[in-house]
C-alpha cells in the first residue's frame, strides 16, 4: 500500500522501525481480543522524552511495557523508558519486554526481559 519494497526499508532503517512497530501493535492488539477482559493499548512519554512504544493496561490494576526494535542484539539502554514507566507505573508495574530479531530471550533486571519478535506468532 505504501509502494515500499525490501531494498527501501534496507536503506531507510527509520521507516522499517516505524513499520514493525506498527506489525507488533497489529499482533498484540488482534492477540487481545481474544481474551475476556478487555486491554488497553497506549504509548508512554515522560516530560524528559523517555519513552516506551506499547503500554498494555488491564484497568488500574496492571500495566506492561513493550518496546519494539529492529536491531539483533539488546542492551541496558534499550530498557531506559521502560525503567521510567516502571518508576511511573509504581505497583502497577507487571512487567517490559523489548521485542527484538535476535535469538534468545533473556532476562536484563527484576521483571524486564529481551525476547524475539517471532515469538509472537510461534509456539512455545
Amino acid at each position: 500500500m505504501l509502494g515500499i519494497g525490501a531494498d527501501d526499508l534496507r536503506s531507510d532503517r527509520v521507516r522499517f522501525g516505524q513499520l514493525l512497530e506498527t506489525f507488533v501493535f497489529q499482533k498484540l492488539k488482534r492477540q487481545a481480543s481474544w481474551r475476556d477482559e478487555t486491554l488497553t493499548f497506549s504509548h508512554f512519554r515522560d516530560r524528559d522524552g523517555f519513552e516506551v512504544d506499547l503500554v498494555i493496561e488491564r484497568g488500574v490494576r496492571a500495566l506492561a511495557g513493550i518496546e519494539v526494535k529492529a536491531g539483533a542484539t539488546v542492551t541496558g539502554a534499550d530498557f531506559r523508558g521502560l525503567r521510567k514507566l516502571r518508576e511511573a507505573g509504581g505497583k502497577r508495574f507487571a512487567g517490559s519486554f523489548v521485542l527484538y530479531d535476535g535469538e534468545m530471550s533473556l532476562r536484563f533486571e527484576g521483571a524486564m526481559y529481551a525476547v524475539p519478535i517471532r515469538a509472537l506468532w510461534e509456539a512455545a
